[in-house]
């Protein structure tokens, strides 16, 4: 079966940097309901469109089709006592942006620095401004159901479930979701 809209696609993955640097290598396969539904980066989409079971390649995708460009203003330095103690280097927290846009969503801010009584929080995403390369390696297509289809997201192994009990015990983690 061809990679097409409303296929379900199984990835294996490996990520690096532009330079070849691993970031991450996947334990469980990426799967994701392909058609646009903000499952997956669209440049993965796009190279995986048409393809079938055993296609491999390598992809470099540009921040600006990634993660985005890395924006100091979405750092913040705030006073050590508005935050929960304990408080460590890597804890996010949610909160908006410091503008006047009462419409801007809320982002995760992540404490990089912890100094005195000041701490440093970061809304970027952590791949913000990377340049990434992907290597992909499609194990499995099949076609999505009409209940995926209508909540545009996997159900299932690796997907997202919407019963309260999974029938091994396991947790079965939501693997796909919006990555905007």
């Amino acid at each position: 079966m061809k990679i097409a809209k409303n296929t379900v696609v199984t990835v294996r993955y490996k990520l690096s940097d532009a330079q070849g640097n691993l970031i991450e290598e996947s334990s469980e396969p990426m799967v994701y309901l392909h058609g646009g539904y903000e499952n997956t980066l669209p440049k993965i989409e796009e190279a995986l469109d048409g393809k079938e079971v055993g296609y491999q390649t390598e992809l470099q995708v540009e921040p600006d089709d990634a993660f985005g460009e890395y924006d100091s203003n979405l750092v913040k330095i705030e006073p050590r006592n508005r935050l929960p103690t304990p408080l460590e280097v890597g804890m996010q927290f949610e909160g908006t942006p410091d503008n006047e846009d009462e419409e801007e969503q809320a982002l995760i801010f992540t404490v990089t620095d912890i100094a005195d009584d000041k701490v440093v929080l970061d809304g970027n995403h952590p791949l913000a401004g990377i340049a990434l390369r992907f290597d992909l390696s499609v194990t499995e297509v099949r076609a999505a159901s009409e209940e995926e289809i209508a909540h545009q997201h996997v159900h299932g192994a690796h997907g997202h479930d919407h019963d309260d009990h999974d029938d091994d015990g396991a947790d079965d983690h939501f693997r796909s979701h919006p990555i905007h």
